[in-house]
């Protein structure tokens, strides 16, 4: 057989990548750095960088540059500028560029941020990825954490690498919260995180799930997963999970450069937070998932039509699934309250083991019979063997006559006529219910 189109996997499309530098130019960028200036060795490294970019396909970069249009003492605080937009194997422009700027002013590193939002073109088949270099900290009152994480949870770029050149014990604390950051203390370190973080945004990453059961064998599949941004909250990848004949789980490409919560689809769900993926290289995640079989038996049709059963983890007050006799389901092993919707209510709890079916079925029901027309108010009991009755349905106000499926038990009819005057007019019958079997009983008799 041979699937439609519409229902075949494609393959992706490959996806562009647009790499921002965003670029320190304050004045603090002159100092001294080893026998260089900070500048000079920024420059270099960014010249040699745009070169080795040149040679990729699918691949954009820009630079955007900060503190170099104003003198400190002015305190620009919108000093920042796309000085090299968008465009393939633009290493020459951006290495030009780069020899006609001079550090001199402040470090608006929010506003570069704001601002860098218009830089990317839209392109929902792209990723937007931002290298930030700096020497200093935010300089202008902003909060760059703030502004970097609404920036991408509107998916504007993903989350941002930032160098910071020196050694400030203030960068991890404001530059850890807005993305991945590096401490780049010397000019080696500076030259090996540079390539590095380059190198994790263009290298292909991959993952596998495997899904085990309480002795951590690998035996579960066939089970919806999803990879959840846990910045934007949204699915990044849905997937079903997938065992070849050698139990082995496939192999997954995703984009190292999200953060994810995985989160496997058994009932209920089982989430893995935060997931601990390194860039570049094949990532294995175990998940724990036991499953068993909740087998709702009825062996014929009954006069209840379709019955339900509302299943909920053990002491929960929230219903987890909803299931239909006759069926079979899959459950995380575990105790669950199920609920069948007779009448009356039928509850039990269940112990579901790995790989294992647990049966639920009920007794055939009986059926209530009044073939009285009366108009009046009334309600049915079910009598417990303690002697206690409960609650379980009202007549209808505007006749008795009814022929009503019930479990089989002993019950209790209580009724009063709306034209009786008064609370002692009230008939109170006993009855039984029997599989199969109708019952039929006369008020006032």
């Amino acid at each position: 057989m041979v699937l439609p189109a519409a229902a075949q996997n494609k393959a992706p499309v490959p996806k562009k990548t647009r790499l921002l530098f965003l670029l320190d130019a304050s004045g603090s960028m002159m100092a001294k750095w080893e026998n260089s200036q900070r500048w000079a060795v920024a420059k270099t490294m960014l010249d040699r960088m745009a070169d080795s970019l040149d040679t990729y396909a699918n691949l954009e970069i820009a630079l955007r540059v900060y503190g170099h249009q104003s003198p400190v003492t002015q305190k620009n605080c919108k000093d920042s500028k796309l000085e090299v937009p968008f465009a393939a194997h633009n290493a020459g422009n951006i290495k030009k560029r780069l020899q006609q700027i001079t550090p001199k002013g402040n470090t608006p590193i929010t506003y570069s941020l704001q601002q860098s939002a218009n830089d990317f073109p839209v392109d929902p088949n792209a990723r937007n990825v931002i290298i930030i270099i700096t020497d200093g900290l935010e300089s202008c009152g902003g909060d760059p954490c703030a502004t970097s994480l609404a920036l991408q949870k509107k998916r504007v770029f993903l989350k941002p690498f930032i160098i910071g050149l020196g050694d400030d014990p203030g960068y991890a604390q404001q530059f850890g919260c807005m993305g991945q950051y590096y401490n780049a203390s010397d000019i080696k370190t500076f030259q090996q995180v540079l390539d590095n973080v380059v190198s994790i945004a263009l290298k292909k990453t991959t993952v596998s799930v495997d899904l085990t059961d309480d002795a951590g064998r690998s035996v579960e599949s066939n089970v919806n997963m999803t990879f959840l941004n846990n910045v934007t909250g949204q699915p990044e990848y849905n997937f079903v999970h997938y065992r070849d004949l050698a139990g082995k789980p496939d192999v997954l490409e995703i984009d190292a450069l999200l953060s994810y919560d995985l989160e496997v689809n058994t009932i209920p769900a089982v989430t893995l937070p935060n997931l601990n993926i390194v860039p570049g290289k094949h990532n294995v995640f175990k998940v724990n998932v036991p499953q068993g079989y909740l087998y709702l038996r009825q062996d014929a049709p009954t006069s209840y039509g379709s019955v339900t059963a509302l299943v909920r983890e053990k002491g929960s007050p929230y219903i987890l699934q909803t299931q239909r006799f006759p069926s079979q389901q899959k459950y995380l092993a575990g105790t669950y309250d199920v609920e069948l919707l007779t009448l009356p209510r039928i509850r039990q709890t269940v112990t579901i083991k790995q790989g294992q079916a647990t049966q639920v079925t009920f007794a055939p029901p009986g059926s209530l019979s009044i073939t009285q027309d009366l108009q009046g108010y009334g309600s049915l009991y079910v009598l417990r063997p303690d002697g206690t009755q409960e609650w379980i349905w009202n007549l209808p106000e505007g006749s008795s006559k009814i022929s009503l499926p019930l479990q089989p038990g002993r019950y209790r009819v209580v009724f009063r006529m709306r034209t009786a005057k008064g609370s002692q007019f009230t008939d109170v019958k006993d009855f039984t219910i029997r599989s199969n079997l109708t019952t039929t009983i006369k008020l006032f008799n």
